[in-house]
């Protein structure tokens, strides 16, 4: 197997994150329109409640990935497969273990489904059925999906995504024509349910032939001390996954237990656009991480930071440039693709960009923290951001409904993890004054801002029909964004890098083609 620099794998990560997720995204908005011409809205509620509810049941998982990830770093950096081996085995055996945990936890939930679904809703098929498909769906991943975490450590994170976006394209494919011939919910879920099952079931079954030293029976266990300092991880991971996951995962619930499920269906056309922008701009950085924790084992200080700063820059391009859209263009795509009546106040898409920038903002960091083994710091906060978003949920949920659910989310971040998290990876992992963090996130704002007023008096300007209004204010969005942060930072170091970096990635693939 060839041997390929962190750049490269970097890149490769990257663009068939971005290939595949272009496909992926147009068939999937495809069967997004036809699944909302051919079901009604209480379909499109279920789906968003349910996948909320069995995220929280995901809490099982307890931050083992991510602790098995950090320690994958250094072994396969060395090349020590009995360590990755060991390490495995460990991984295998908890991941067996929570699979059967989510899914009695899943069977606990059934009762429940009453208590938050109020109105019973316009569907013919059994709310139950439909539960125990999600849940089969979650449950089972456990049982295969676990060995991806091996592909995604050694920098090779372009195979796992090559092979979901092909099964995820197959399937949406599968689901047009069924949607559109049957009118039937069970037929689409079933198609979802069969391809996530393959998809995981290949995965594991790649990872096996890449790295066949995994499977063998005697591989030497943890010893005290590694499994102590594993669990150390593991413990500050769970209550990082509890918090994010009670403040990330719970709107829907909310929204259906105060508003009902059609407002859920209706406000999932705006976060399935918010969405579709997070997990784009997540290709780059999910193709990034492997790399930024093969940097932080082997690297000094001096490149641990400048590298950053790059990603710091990286992070805020994409995400600005995404908040922007979501601020000018998304009650325009919802008017196109689904109907005027799905469109909601310029309040809705206002709140969930400040909540797309707020997070996305934090990838860079994120990164670093993970990457560096700093679980420990701040897992106590973040509970409290937890205990914020629930209560500001109900009583702002009550005064400004869906605004007032998504605007408590926004609130329990500023106050808590949006300032500690940064400073908590400059102080203890990069080992720097962390107000230069607070200064570049200031003047990412400002800049931020100017470009978004701009933004909106040329948007104002557009009152022309919803298709061209759309092409334009995407133009509009892209030209002005683009070219406002390329002259602001085209001509600082990790600009330069950023440029510098492309040219000559793209100029290897040539020499080797």
């Amino acid at each position: 197997m060839i041997d390929r620099s962190r750049s490269e794998y970097s890149i490769m990560n990257i663009l068939t994150g971005f290939g595949g997720y272009f496909l992926n995204t147009l068939l999937g908005y495809i069967c997004r329109i036809v699944f909302v011409q051919c079901l009604n809205a209480d379909y499109l509620g279920i789906n968003g409640l349910l996948t909320n509810i069995l995220s929280m049941l995901s809490l099982a998982e307890l931050g083992i990935g991510g602790a098995i990830g950090y320690a994958l770093y250094k072994p396969i950096a060395e090349k020590d497969n009995e360590k990755i081996a060991s390490l495995m085995g460990f991984y295998g055996k908890a991941y067996r273990i929570i699979g059967c945990v989510v899914a009695l936890l899943g069977l606990f939930m059934i009762p429940f489904l009453k208590v938050i679904i109020i109105s019973p809703p316009n569907i013919s098929e059994s709310i139950y059925t439909i539960y125990l498909l999600y849940l089969f769906n979650t449950a089972s991943t456990y049982f295969f999906s676990y060995r991806s975490a091996l592909i995604s450590a050694a920098q090779k994170n372009y195979i796992v995504l090559g092979l979901n976006y092909i099964i995820t394209i197959i399937q949406s494919v599968i689901q047009i024509p069924l949607l559109i011939l049957t009118h039937n919910y069970m037929i689409y879920l079933v198609v979802q349910t069969v391809g996530t099952f393959i998809n995981n079931f290949l995965i594991s079954f790649i990872a096996k032939k890449m790295y066949p030293f995994i499977t063998q029976k005697n591989a030497p266990a943890l010893t005290k001390e590694e499994r102590k300092k594993l669990f150390v991880n593991v413990k500050a991971l769970t209550i990082n996954k509890l918090s994010s996951t009670l403040v990330n995962n719970t709107d829907n619930i909310i929204i259906t237990y105060l508003k009902g499920l059609i407002s859920v269906g209706v406000v999932s056309n705006y976060t399935l656009l918010v969405n579709t922008l997070g997990a784009l701009a997540t290709q780059i950085f999910n193709g990034l991480t492997a790399s930024v924790g093969n940097l932080n084992a082997i690297e000094n200080k001096e490149k641990k930071y400048s590298f950053f700063k790059v990603l710091n820059l990286t992070n805020f391009w994409i995400y600005g440039w995404g908040t922007i859209g979501i601020l000018f263009v998304c009650g325009d795509i919802v008017k196109l693709c689904f109907g005027n009546s799905y469109v909601l106040e310029f309040n809705i898409p206002l709140i969930l960009a400040i909540n797309f920038y707020m997070l996305g903002m934090q990838n860079a960091v994120w990164a670093y923290k993970n990457t560096m083994g700093l679980f420990k710091y701040g897992q106590y906060l973040l509970i409290l951001t937890a205990v914020i978003n629930l209560g500001l949920d109900f009583l702002l949920g009550y005064k400004w409904g869906m605004f007032g659910i998504y605007l408590a989310s926004a609130i329990s971040r500023l106050l808590t993890n949006t300032w500690y998290e940064p400073y908590a990876v400059f102080k203890y992992g990069l080992k720097i004054n962390p107000i230069y963090y607070v200064k570049k996130y200031m003047e990412y704002i400002g800049i931020l801002c100017i470009t978004g007023g701009i933004c909106y008096i040329l948007c104002r300007m557009c009152h022309f029909t919803v298709l061209i209004n759309v092409i334009i204010k995407i133009l509009i969005c892209s030209i002005v964004t683009n070219g406002m942060f390329y002259s602001c930072y085209h001509k600082t170091e990790e600009g330069k890098y950023l440029l510098n970096k492309a040219q000559k990635i793209m100029g290897r693939f040539k020499k080797r083609k």
